[in-house]
């Protein structure tokens, strides 16, 4: 009878702790178009595989009358689960208590359940619902994030950390997200900022709505602070479930394969690039072209759009691609493109993933606009984060591969170890009406017909510079192939760089241009 009782008095805690802050707090939660806690963990992970820990924490805050208020699991949700049978470590803030603000013993649930991932070296999702510190907990609460940012660094390149935005994530909260890897948000109801509407309102005098001040668009197409968006909970955990299939569980492996298949026969690789070099196309048909299946798992879609990065595999094997968009300002490299392929790059880098680089780009960005704004900084991030990286590093120029910009996407010189040219692969200095200006500036001024004459130097210089042909002479190109031949030619690179060893100098680390 004793141990009846016990397990009733068990089933009734757990059930009243379940019920989070309470059904009038729950039918709120729902009628903003969000799941609650536990419903989003549910819907993520394998069916039955969430365990659950740290149920009966309680807040031990005294002030302000805290000392007579309950808070179940102390408004956060921790435990392991599975993803297509793999483990990984999860939490979600529960808005329903105390609108999911952060104090001591929250923050320690979050940093145990960190721990725990980093030592058992599997991935970490964090759910974000939360209207920021708790402010009747004072310095605890900020030791709290403290301690939360320092496990964010430490497991950075160890073990992927996903952060998902499903609320508010306001105040120091954000950094969390901006250490992590991949950040997910969702139309409506992801909010991000330091500042609220009403501080800005206060201090600056200026109306602005939460939306537009650190909304999911925001986010995604302007700050570059989220990798994915998405229009509902469901498609965001579609998402997240397909980025797990792509990544290692942690540095000391490498991404699950899978089957090989061949491409979408619908994207012709020998027709996708014009003819005219002026005119643009969209760079991810030729990536589609030789991936797996044509499967092209794109991030940061909506942001720096110059630039493509995302996921693919070619034979089973995940690979990182890096491509230049002619679709977007002819796919200059500008200070946020850079910022984005850098930060990428280095993902790869960090967890054993090849990076496979499509060129076709006329340069850095000019203009006093993009000079101001550090573009000499931001661009040695691409070069850096090429040079630094050991992982096998495939290029194959499609275009253009102009001056500065040349040399920072994946080019021989920053140890690139294939470098492959289509035969429409121009690479030079600069473009060939830019050079022969400089050049032949002389004899076509002189001329008695300039302009046919700055024709004939444009062509002259095409002819001697601008084609693959003067590189591959000096080795810098391994091979001229036809377009039809890249999917085989990226087969066989990444086949024969499998067990790549490289050695660099010892050192602490690096100081790339922040």
């Amino acid at each position: 009878m004793a141990l009846k009782s016990k397990i009733k008095e068990l089933q009734e805690r757990r059930e009243k702790l379940l019920r989070g802050g309470g059904e009038q707090a729950i039918e709120k939660q729902k009628a903003l178009g969000k799941r609650t806690a536990r419903e989003r963990i549910m819907a993520l992970l394998d069916e039955g595989s969430f365990n659950e820990y740290d149920l009966f924490v309680e807040h031990d805050a005294r002030d302000f009358d805290m000392d007579k208020k309950t808070l179940p699991s102390d408004g956060v949700i921790i435990g392991t689960g599975t993803i297509f049978g793999a483990p990984v470590a999860i939490y979600a803030q529960d808005f329903t208590v105390a609108g999911g603000s952060l104090g001591l013993m929250h923050s320690r649930k979050i940093t145990k359940i960190m721990d725990h991932a980093l030592k058992m070296k599997m991935p970490l999702i964090g759910i974000n619902d939360s209207g920021g510190a708790r402010i009747q907990e004072g310095v605890n609460s900020l030791a709290g994030y403290g301690e939360i940012f320092f496990r964010n660094t430490l497991s950075s390149g160890v073990i992927p950390q996903i952060s998902v935005i499903l609320g508010p994530c306001a105040g120091g909260a954000v950094y969390s997200p901006a250490l992590t890897d991949f950040v997910f948000v969702v139309d409506n109801i992801s909010k991000m900022f330091i500042t609220g509407p009403e501080v800005i309102k206060t201090v600056l005098g200026e109306e602005i709505s939460m939306e537009d001040l650190g909304g999911a668009r925001v986010h995604s197409e302007i700050t570059g602070n989220a990798h994915f968006f998405s229009s509902s909970e469901e498609e965001c955990f579609a998402q997240i479930k397909k980025l797990i299939t792509f990544i290692p569980w942690h540095n000391g492996q490498k991404a699950r394969t899978a089957d090989t298949a061949e491409p979408d026969p619908g994207f012709n690789i020998d027709k996708i690039v014009p003819d005219d070099p002026t005119l643009p196309y969209d760079v991810k048909d030729v990536i589609k072209s030789t991936v797996d299946n044509s499967d092209f798992f794109e991030i940061m879609e909506n942001y720096a759009r110059n630039i493509v990065i995302g996921f693919g595999r070619i034979g089973g094997r995940t690979a990182g691609f890096v491509a230049n968009q002619p679709l977007e300002m002819a796919g200059v490299l500008d200070v946020d493109s850079s910022d984005k392929a850098a930060r990428f790059i280095r993902y790869c880098d960090a967890f054993n993933i090849p990076i496979i680089t499509f060129v076709d780009v006329p340069g850095y960005l000019p203009g006093i606009d993009q000079e101001h704004a550090g573009v000499i900084r931001h661009g040695a991030k691409v070069l850096y984060a090429y040079s630094e990286a050991t992982v096998p590093k495939i290029t194959v120029i499609l275009r253009k591969a102009y001056g500065g910009g040349y040399i920072a996407m994946a080019s021989r010189h920053l140890r690139s170890d294939f470098v492959f040219a289509w035969p429409t692969a121009e690479i030079a200095v600069m473009g060939p009406e830019g050079a022969a200006n400089i050049i032949f500036r002389k004899e076509i001024m002189s001329s008695d017909d300039p302009d046919g004459t700055r024709r004939l130097k444009i062509e002259e210089y095409k002819k001697m510079f601008a084609n693959p042909y003067v590189a591959a002479s000096r080795g810098y190109v391994d091979a001229v192939i036809e377009p039809s031949e890249t999917r085989r030619s990226l087969l066989h690179s990444l086949a024969v760089s499998e067990n790549k060893m490289i050695q660099v100098p010892e050192k602490k680390h690096g100081l790339p241009p922040f």
